[in-house]
């Protein structure tokens, strides 16, 4: 459902509705929490992650709109959710004429880019292990029948 706070347009969202999904085009706008929690997810390898939960205050879908990109994640409402549009032009000003915003937009995607980071070599790590224990098995599978083969023969 759509409303206004001010002059800024709202949207209200249902636990569980999805408010945008991962791939989705950004229609040039971004979003304010102004009420309740949304959860940020996305799929990686195959698997539903959940990257993060977004509360009052917190911005969303603003990635897109700086690469000009389709959405990067999901998005869904955790609980009942009104959030305030925010159109690219309309960001783009605050972003301009607002250093302390500026500022915690950076910091914001700074700490997302060391997050996306640390999972990255997680994965690195469990691809590692999973490669190391599959070279054990297949030693084991050639031992067991080069050992085989020489009980059968004797």
């Amino acid at each position: 459902m759509s409303r206004q706070i001010g002059d800024v347009p709202t949207r209200t969202f249902n636990p569980g509705d999805v408010i945008f999904k991962e791939g989705d085009d950004a229609k040039s706008e971004a979003f304010l929490v102004h009420l309740g929690k949304v959860e940020i997810r996305k799929n990686m390898g195959g698997e539903d992650k959940l990257l993060r939960v977004l509360n009052k205050g917190e911005i969303l879908g603003e990635l897109a709109l700086f690469q000009n990109a389709p959405r990067s994640a999901t998005a869904i409402a955790a609980e009942a959710v009104t959030l305030m549009i925010i159109p690219a032009n309309r960001l783009d000003a605050m972003v301009r004429t607002n250093p302390a915003l500026a500022m915690a937009l950076i910091k914001d995607l700074s700490s997302r880019m060391l997050a996306a980071e640390e999972r990255a070599r997680e994965a690195e790590e469990r691809t590692r292990k999973a490669e190391e224990r599959a070279r054990e098995a297949e030693a084991r599978a050639r031992k067991a029948e080069g050992g085989g083969a020489a009980t059968g023969s004797a």
